[in-house]
């Protein structure tokens, strides 16, 4: 495999510290990991040669203007979750990185989006732009706006749905910080029947898959829009599962119908965001053609919900 220069932007983050890890370990290329703080990065960074921190910040991309133009392949992970320079830095300077890209040199710029902007048949989502949130709406924002670029041709955009991962040498995912959290409530949730369904992915399976569109890019006329997930659960499975996992007998359940939900948060006076509220009527965030590692014939590492629990340090019952 013919040797490559790869930037990797938010290498510090869980989804960038699997990537970052795997093309350490796995591939010769030559890497280039931006990071804020390299004091967070907990990859070895000296396992081989070839392997260069780059401390520096998505608002002073221009300082790195010279690598940007000779660099292959660039995986832009980096994103701001929230605050005031959300809009600036996961549209307005992700789009000014991929302008200094060469078109030319570089080969193939793996843009990470999110699955909320998409509908079930992986399109564009209005709500998403009209009342998502401020993370949402940038992800919206820019999504349409690389159409719009020189490199555009290059561009593959990944998808992912709900994110797990992290362990002592790697930060939590959102996610993965409230799930024990949410198996001390087993108790009650056993006895819920909710309607609902969403597909899950492992930051190590991310980086699997990356690492596969990294060896064999798509070619032209192949799809460059790619949702990461494994198989879609519905919300009753995983509850059915994680009883099985904690050995927790399910003797009766109550259906959450949306009309109770509704009454509930008007009885309570729970104020709600016009997105959760589309979230809570919209219910089935599944997608048309998820792709994992078994995609291509590739080793899932967390492909069930006793995966997740497992790798979420949950123990299972006795």
């Amino acid at each position: 495999m013919t040797k490559k220069r790869i930037l990797i932007t938010g290498a510090s983050g869980c989804i960038g510290h699997y990537i970052s890890e795997a093309l350490i370990q796995n591939t010769n290329h030559e890497l280039y990991l931006l990071v804020r703080n390299p004091k967070k990065l907990q990859v070895d960074t000296t396992a081989r040669p070839g392997v260069t921190i780059l401390q520096g910040d998505m608002q002073e991309i221009t300082n790195f203007s010279n690598l940007l133009k000779t660099i292959d392949i660039a995986v832009l992970t980096a994103t701001s979750w929230g605050g005031e320079g959300i809009f600036d830095i996961n549209v307005s300077k992700t789009l000014e990185l991929m302008n200094l890209l060469n078109p030319e040199k570089c080969q193939q710029v793996i843009y990470f989006s999110t699955a909320s902007v998409l509908n079930h048949d992986n399109q564009a989502l209005k709500e998403a732009g009209e009342i998502g949130t401020d993370y949402i709406r940038s992800k919206y924002d820019c999504l349409h706006k690389i159409q719009k670029l020189a490199i555009f041709p290059k561009i593959t955009t990944v998808f992912p749905t709900l994110v797990l991962g992290g362990d002592e040498t790697k930060p939590y995912s959102h996610l993965t910080s409230g799930i024990p959290e949410v198996s001390n409530y087993i108790n009650i949730i056993r006895f819920l029947q909710a309607d609902g369904s969403f597909h899950f992915i492992h930051g190590k399976d991310i980086a699997t898959v990356v690492q596969y569109l990294i060896d064999y890019p798509p070619q032209p006329g192949d799809p460059r829009r790619f949702v990461l997930g494994q198989s879609v659960l519905t919300a009753n499975q995983a509850i059915e599962e994680l009883c099985a996992y904690l050995n927790k007998k399910i003797y009766f359940r109550i259906p959450l119908f949306s009309g109770l939900a509704n009454l509930i948060i008007a009885l309570l006076r729970i104020q709600m965001a016009a997105w959760d509220r589309f979230c809570m009527n919209y219910r089935h965030f599944s997608y048309a053609n998820a792709i994992n590692p078994s995609s291509f014939n590739l080793p899932n590492y967390c492909a069930t919900m006793s995966d997740v629990l497992k790798t979420s340090g949950i123990k299972g019952g006795k």
